[in-house]
């Protein structure tokens, strides 16, 4: 999953982007609101954790410009003000969720968690494919009872297929979620790490969850 940080007190911002990235997320790190709103608009992002306080552009019109071009990314504000009026105004603007400073990093990382599962759709903090279960919270998976060893690259891209599964997803759609603007990487890692995947979800199964789409991607599900 990829998550824009947009936060103006340098060592907070890195902090919470250095957290993130260790949760197994990919991010991006913004100091400046205009340039948040550029990524923003021009990057698939699974959430966005926005100060409100940002020079340049501040949260509350980065939040309105968006929602008036649709993008519809998932938003956690952060704000040093736990004034009620700035909540709702935030929250009417189209912000979904709200978090005041000082916060405890369990919190952050929860309500980012969240986010994530509303905007793919998901009520439940663990996903089922088959005899999968992927358990969002842990960042754990196990198949049919047996718990999977996985790397948080690994783990990152099967949740994201199991949030998109049946669905068949594309290597650059993969890319874009998986991986930050700054990656150097190549387009066929995405590759490599299905075969990893496969590799440990698959092998030893009978029944075949990842399948490929030739031309077009990968799949992650049950086929009837």
């Amino acid at each position: 999953m990829r998550i824009l940080v947009a936060e103006d007190h340098a060592s907070l911002a890195r902090s919470i982007a250095d957290g993130l990235r260790d949760d197994g997320y990919a991010v991006d790190l913004t100091f400046d609101g205009s340039e948040a709103l550029h990524l923003a608009s021009s990057n698939p992002y699974d959430a966005i954790v926005l100060d409100v306080m940002l020079p340049g552009r501040d949260g509350f019109a980065i939040i309105q410009t968006l929602r008036r071009r649709d993008v519809q990314t998932p938003i956690l504000c952060l704000t040093a003000r736990d004034g009620v009026l700035d909540r709702v105004k935030g929250l009417d603007l189209g912000a979904d969720d709200y978090l005041v400073k000082p916060f405890a990093w369990e919190e952050l990382l929860a309500r980012v968690r969240s986010m994530v599962r509303r905007k793919h759709g998901q009520k439940s903090s663990t996903i089922l494919v088959g005899d999968l279960e992927i358990d969002c919270a842990r960042k754990s998976a196990k198949r049919g009872g047996v718990a999977i060893e996985l790397s948080a690259r690994e783990y990152a891209l099967l949740e994201y297929l199991a949030h998109r599964q049946g669905e068949v997803v594309s290597r650059s759609d993969i890319w874009e979620h998986l991986y930050d603007q700054h990656d150097e990487n190549t387009s066929n890692v995405v590759d490599v790490y299905i075969g990893y995947l496969r590799n440990k979800i698959d092998k030893d199964f009978p029944t075949k969850l990842i399948h490929t789409r030739r031309g077009q991607g990968y799949l992650l599900g049950v086929e009837r």
